[in-house]
């Protein structure tokens, strides 16, 4: 847990050293540095999305895990917490990328791989290398972040502790169980959202990809390896 407190004062201080900045950004430049974000979204996807050694397990757990978070409407749940923020502590500032920024920040922080096996080293072993890795690299992020969507990033470091802390406790619990192949595509499956966020970040679609809904898709390696095994000893 020590590590997931170094992560979350990284995130704030590396957002609020953005905003700092931001005044002094141009809109242009601001653009620019959100499309620039995006790419490396992209491609931290798509290196953690090429780590799978079953694409099925991909599409079947990204399908069931966003028909899972249509139902409980995630995205919702964590729009309307960046709104409520926004609400509460703004009253009335003009903040137009408050929540896009909460949302995006809270998704790129949680997803991928260094969180998921950074989270397992941290509560299997007490090895703290790779979050506090991740923790240098959100740093940076946070920084740019933060210039360009402003302070709803900062806000997002409640979700790291949130997420992160509760994931690195699960794996305290659940991790002697899980093997090196289910880490791998619970990676790959965080690394198809974030490419999902990427697409959102350019603009690239009408509607916005509600990313948030998918994210129940990365736990269900958990099951689809076992039964898959199961399955496959039948034959």
């Amino acid at each position: 847990m020590p590590a997931v407190f170094v992560n979350v004062g990284t995130v704030l201080a590396g957002s609020l050293i953005g905003i700092l900045l931001r005044s002094k950004l141009r809109q242009k430049l601001l653009d620019a540095l959100i499309v620039g974000l995006a790419l490396c979204t992209a491609l931290i996807g798509i290196q953690s999305a090429l780590g799978t050694q079953d694409v099925l397990c991909i599409i079947v757990c990204l399908t069931l895990g966003t028909l899972i978070g249509e139902l409980i409407n995630i995205d919702k749940g964590i729009t309307a917490g960046g709104d409520w923020l926004k609400k509460s502590l703004l009253r009335g500032k003009s903040e137009s990328r408050f929540t896009e920024g909460f949302v995006s920040a809270c998704i790129l922080f949680c997803v991928g791989s260094m969180t998921i096996m950074g989270s397992l080293e941290a509560g299997l072993h007490g090895d703290y290398r790779i979050i506090l890795a991740k923790s240098a690299l959100d740093f940076v992020s946070s920084m740019a972040f933060g210039a360009a969507m402003g302070i709803g990033v900062t806000f997002s470091a409640l979700f790291v502790l949130v997420f992160q802390g509760a994931l690195t406790l699960l794996a305290s619990l659940v991790g002697p169980y899980l093997s090196a192949e289910v880490v791998a595509e619970m990676s790959a499956v965080g690394g198809v959202i974030l490419m999902g966020m990427a697409v959102n970040m350019l603009g690239l679609r009408k509607d916005p990809i509600k990313v948030a809904n998918m994210l129940p898709g990365i736990f269900l390696p958990l099951a689809y390896l076992p039964l898959a095994e199961w399955i496959k000893g039948l034959f």
